[in-house]
């Protein structure tokens, strides 16, 4: 399942269930192996959804990810 946001600039992006979850978690400062553990995938799944997440949102590395998730609300 997944879910439409729409961002600042009215893009609207499609994130997915496990996306949101690896946002909450990288969010709270989590690294790769955490989340992995947290949510039962492996460190190279956290990887690969990260790139995913980089691709949609336009950004470059968790920072940016980070700053473009609290901007735009996509976590409450």
């Amino acid at each position: 399942m997944s879910t439409l946001f729409t961002t600042k600039q009215n893009e609207i992006i499609r994130i997915t269930d496990r996306e949101l979850d690896v946002l909450k978690l990288l969010v709270e400062g989590k690294t790769n192996p955490e989340i992995g553990e947290e949510l039962f995938i492996s460190y190279h799944t956290v990887k690969a959804v990260l790139e995913k997440l980089y691709g949609k949102t336009g950004c470059h590395n968790r920072v940016q990810l980070v700053i473009f998730t609290i901007k735009n609300e996509i976590i409450n």
